[in-house]
């Protein structure tokens, strides 16, 4: 895997060199996660460990030549509903979005029109969506909104229940965190947490956390000790095979936007443009 210093940082480049990546129509993308709880199993830097460790693997699977930067990781996201466990840290919703639009405005003004928003924790996924429409709106620009927990799973990986209801510190982001940093995971503490979306879904309810009608959720709403779903399920060996997948998907959606047809966002009405 590459090593995370090995990345192309934007921090790292001269401003000439940002102008070249311009001039080639390259791509910048922009990783957001969270410090926050993730139960006594998991650490705080967990949403960014695996942020930044998918980032990591999907890298040597672009195609050659990819022009391509990284900009400093946004570290802090939107984590409210994690307020309540010692360790959270969290901007406002007004101070998130604004520090994101900001940095998408900087971006433009180097002469970059390509920016892959990549997330790793679910309380940013409204942000992502004010930001990239804010961004598109003001620049013209393609913004990207990458959740990699929105992309499909592998096949047969979890139950179908455990991806549903194992929203935070389940089986999903412990095996990814037993690959990518197993000396964080204090496997002593790993258990079964039920949430309250099992319950709920099990009564036949169409209200529910994350069901068909959703409500907005702290974090013990679900679990008092704020995690969910069965991370006894986890083994290193799952985390390997989540992380190359989510990868592969992750230098999918990076070539995509390389090939974008920017004349769509000029009112021109292009569909695509021929890969390099």
């Amino acid at each position: 895997m590459t090593s995370l210093a090995a990345l192309p940082w934007w921090q790292d480049l001269t401003p000439r060199q940002i102008e070249r990546l311009a001039a080639a129509d390259g791509v910048a993308v922009l990783p957001l996660a969270a410090i926050e709880q993730h139960g006594e199993h998991l650490p705080l830097s967990t949403d960014l460990d695996i942020g930044l460790g998918l980032l990591q693997a999907a890298l040597p699977r672009l195609r050659t030549g990819l022009p391509l930067c990284v900009l400093p990781p946004l570290a802090v996201g939107l984590s409210l509903e994690h307020r309540g466990f010692t360790g959270t840290l969290s901007l406002s919703p007004e101070t998130a979005l604004a520090t994101l639009a900001e940095l998408g405005d900087s971006v433009a003004r180097a002469g970059i029109r390509r920016l892959v928003l990549f997330n790793s924790h679910g309380g940013n996924k409204a942000l992502l969506d004010l930001a990239a429409l804010k961004l598109r709106a003001a620049h013209r620009m393609l913004v990207v909104r990458a959740n990699y927990f929105r992309f499909a799973p592998p096949i047969d990986a979890l139950p179908a229940a455990e991806l549903r209801h194992g929203l935070h510190g389940g089986a999903l982001e412990t095996a990814m965190m037993l690959h990518l940093a197993p000396h964080k995971v204090r496997v002593e503490a790993i258990d079964t947490f039920p949430s309250l979306g099992q319950t709920m879904a099990a009564q036949g309810r169409t209200l529910a956390p994350e069901g068909e009608a959703g409500f907005a959720w702290m974090a013990e709403d679900l679990n008092p000790g704020g995690a969910t779903g069965d991370a006894r399920l986890a083994d290193a060996a799952l985390g390997a095979r989540l992380v190359g997948h989510f990868a592969s998907v992750l230098a999918r959606v990076i070539e995509d936007a390389c090939d974008f047809d920017l004349a769509v966002l000029d009112g021109a009405g292009g569909v695509g443009r021929t890969p390099a």
